[in-house]
């Protein structure tokens, strides 16, 4: 049942993100517009992942989104909170990496919507193109997500965070916003398996801006591994009730770069 499930929602998904982005060429004119599809795609895909896979996203804390701009530091486990944090925020700019423009079709989106692209090429230069344009998205107002480990992480996975947010963080002037997941339990990195049941994406209270690099990386930090770890602990139960058996441990990939990289 849950292969039939997951391959159902596959062929849907596909299906539905290839016509998404060959109908949507038009929108390419405005920045605006391809944000506006890009939510339109990500509620579509959720609303298939619940229909078809039986998998259902709960978001938490809500009242803890500040208005106006905002750094989001989001745990990464899977490519479901990808698309889901999309649905959340009026005008979302992802920290992504360069090689990302280059698929052919998806790239333009990219491209068009405004997203901050890291050219790792540039060695330290990095660094500084990627804060100054991630600077400019902040001051026309957007809601700017980075992913602190920079890459996919199995869950209970030991945390691997980099110092690419801790100069966002001082260099953006604004609030940080944790976000704790479990999605990693219900769509795994790099398989095909989609599990139902309910996966969750909390909020966590903002950190003010004006903490020092070292105390901002700690406490951010502690605050998304311990809600994290509940949530896992959590969903863990939750598929064990229903008989779904998830592996307590999977093998980390190796961390791109080191902590000092974005």
């Amino acid at each position: 049942m849950l292969a039939l499930r997951s391959l159902a929602f596959n062929i849907c998904f596909y299906l539905f993100t290839t016509l998404l982005a060959v109908g949507g060429l038009p929108t390419l004119v405005s920045q605006r517009a391809v944000i506006r599809l890009a939510q339109a795609w990500a509620g579509g895909t959720l609303w298939l992942l619940r229909v078809v896979g039986g998998l259902r996203v709960e978001f938490r804390g809500l009242a803890n989104i500040p208005k106006g701009p905002v750094l989001i530091a989001a745990k990464h486990q899977s490519a479901l909170e990808t698309l889901a944090l999309v649905t959340m925020f009026d005008d979302f700019a992802y920290i992504l990496k360069r090689e990302l423009l280059w698929i052919p079709l998806i790239g333009w989106y990219l491209s068009r919507s405004g997203m901050v692209a890291i050219d790792r090429s540039k060695g330290t230069r990095a660094m500084a193109l990627m804060n100054e344009a991630a600077i400019g998205a902040i001051r026309e107002g957007r809601q700017l997500i980075i992913f602190p480990e920079g890459t996919r992480r199995p869950p209970n996975a030991p945390p691997a965070y980099k110092l690419g947010l801790t100069h966002l963080y001082v260099a953006l002037g604004v609030p940080c916003l944790p976000v704790a997941l479990n999605t990693g339990l219900y769509w795994p990195r790099r398989s095909l398996k989609r599990r139902p049941g309910t996966a969750v994406i909390e909020f966590l209270p903002p950190i003010p801006h004006g903490l020092a690099r070292a105390a901002f990386l700690e406490v951010v930090e502690a605050r998304i591994e311990t809600a994290s770890n509940a949530l896992i602990a959590s969903g863990r139960a939750d598929l064990a009730a229903a008989g779904l058996s998830v592996p307590m441990a999977e093998t980390p990939p190796k961390p791109e770069r080191s902590r000092s990289s974005a």
